[in-house]
């Protein structure tokens, strides 16, 4: 019983039972741009029932406990066989099988699937990042499976499947399928090259034994998995299946789970391979060639990923903003409060437009999109990804002592932040990848440019970053140097064009002013106070 002197006042309702999808004004711009408007009924009625979905007391509380109970590793069971599986709440499995049905792996042929596929995982990312794992790996196998026509005739109908299908089965025998990677090993990282895994041919033509080892395995409970292996040829992607064709297991040892910072509810493994049988996916020696349209798709997905964990945490905080009250005022009416809250979402609204530009390019397939994909997608995922660890903390601070508690969610928020940044190649693989496209692609740079010239004249600071870009290209001597600086210019300045050619003119003339204009410092809330930070602000206001 409560003590007479304990009254609950001045604290703010949860933020659930709303839309998630048409709350966020950003996202549902950005679909209705690039949507055919053919499609526009169909496809927004579909994101606005997943957004309810997310938003829901149920399938928070589902993300919650997915994230509170990690999976187990089993490598034995009671009698001392060698069974290798992992454990996982029952939410995680709820959850997995809505992201399945939502689509999530289903991009390759609907009509602007890879538009509507990213505003679902942007949405769906906010209830729980774990399960966007197998969601983006299983999305991302179907380009490089397609260098395979049997392959893929075999494997992409499973994966593109609506259905979730959690058992350990032979593929063949299931109505949909997920798909997890393995590239990297522990004396190599990033430096895929130097992998010491090896693939002894087998008498079936395109058959493989590998035996070896992979440092991080993703999502280690899936149908099969695409991984790297020194061939007679060199370095070849195969693709190994969890169960054979007869039912057997195939040799998948599980040797232990990592112990990560955040993505708790998602498992990655170290997996030993010995007399592993695999299936050679494209030519022995381009295993990198092979298996790169799948890394392009996940760095996408990163960058989705980011944007969905920036406007959580924002919408998190202008919510409690909104409703807490102090010095006799709403917090969120207090101006260097809402210098804060502007900052955060002008920041938040920029990745969702980038993010969404660049699946809309996907969709297109033309040769000038891909083009701009070339150079575009390292350096948002470079930028973007970048930028989310200081959105969530300081999203978390907005809601003071609170946001420090769990119950918040924010502290989750904050552990997952940094993920996106180090997964499919940390910061300096992605500059290094732009520098690689800026020398030997020109094609790609073209098409950049072509991209932010259509906002020439609308902005006078944008102009000047341009050219300030431009001429930071002209001098490439110790170019390796300055990667890490062309790469955050790059997407700098790509976030301005979309903005000052689409967003409401508040949010571009903040962004140009504090982003391109020098014109903010270095920490959120330093934004010029003659700016209409009122109108930036409720934009980014979630309307429950």
């Amino acid at each position: 019983m409560a003590g007479s002197t304990h009254s609950v006042n001045n604290q703010v309702p949860p933020l659930v039972g709303y839309d998630v999808f048409s709350a966020d004004r950003a996202l549902t711009a950005a679909v209705e741009r690039h949507l055919d408007p053919g499609l526009r009924d169909e496809v927004l009625g579909e994101l606005s029932a997943l957004g309810r979905t997310s938003g829901s007391a149920q399938v928070q509380e589902w993300g919650a406990q997915a994230n509170e109970n990690p999976p187990r590793l089993h490598t034995h069971d009671r009698y001392g066989h060698r069974v290798d599986e992992v454990e996982f709440h029952p939410s995680w499995h709820r959850l997995l099988g809505k992201g399945v049905s939502a689509g999530l792996t289903a991009a390759w042929d609907r009509p602007a699937g890879h538009l509507r596929r990213a505003a679902a995982f942007l949405v769906w990312t906010q209830v729980e990042a774990g399960n966007g794992c197998p969601l983006s790996m299983t999305h991302a196998a179907v380009p490089a499976l397609r260098t395979d026509p049997d392959l893929a005739a075999e494997w992409e109908p499973r994966l593109t499947s609506m259905v979730y299908d959690r058992e350990l089965r032979p593929a063949h025998l299931k109505a949909g399928a997920l798909f997890g990677m393995g590239m990297t090993e522990k004396q190599g990282g990033s430096d895929v090259r130097a992998n010491t895994t090896s693939a002894r041919p087998l008498a079936e033509d395109g058959t493989y034994e590998l035996t070896g080892h992979k440092w991080f395995c993703s999502a280690p409970m899936s149908d099969g998995f695409l991984v790297l292996a020194q061939a007679p040829g060199g370095l070849t992607c195969f693709l190994v299946p969890r169960v054979l064709a007869d039912g057997t297991r195939n040799v998948f040892l599980l040797q232990r789970l990592k112990d990560k910072l955040g993505n708790r509810s998602n498992a990655s493994a170290e997996v030993e391979f010995d007399g592993t049988w695999a299936r050679r996916v494209g030519e022995e020696g381009r295993g990198v060639r092979t298996i790169i349209e799948m890394v392009a798709a996940t760095r996408l997905d990163c960058v989705l990923g980011s944007a969905g964990l920036m406007r959580q945490a924002v919408a998190q905080a202008v919510h409690h903003c909104t409703y807490r009250e102090v010095f006799g005022g709403k917090l969120v009416d207090k101006p260097l409060m809402r210098n804060v809250l502007a900052d955060l979402a002008i920041e938040s609204e920029a990745a969702t437009t980038l993010a969404l530009r660049l699946a809309a390019a996907c969709d297109d397939g033309g040769e000038q999109e891909r083009a701009l994909l070339r150079i575009a997608v390292p350096a948002a995922k470079y930028w973007v990804t970048k930028r989310c660890p200081p959105v969530a903390v300081e999203a978390a601070e907005c809601l003071g002592g609170n946001g420090y508690v769990e119950e918040s969610g924010l502290p989750r928020l904050v552990r997952e932040s940094p993920l996106n940044s180090i997964w499919e190649g940390a910061g300096n693989v992605q500059a290094l990848d732009v520098l690689r496209a800026l020398q030997r692609e020109p094609g790609a740079f073209d098409a950049y440019l072509r991209e932010v010239g259509q906002a020439r004249g609308a902005d006078h600071r944008l102009d000047a970053a341009i050219k300030n870009l431009l001429t930071e290209l002209a001098d490439l001597e110790g170019v390796e140097g300055r990667a890490r600086r062309l790469a955050e210019r790059l997407a700098l300045v790509l976030q301005g064009s979309l903005l000052v050619r689409f967003a409401p003119p508040q949010v571009a003339d903040a962004f140009c002013a504090a982003r391109l204009g020098g014109d903010g410092g270095a920490a959120f809330g330093t934004l010029p106070p003659s700016l209409d930070l009122a109108s930036v602000v409720e934009r980014a206001r979630p309307v429950t």
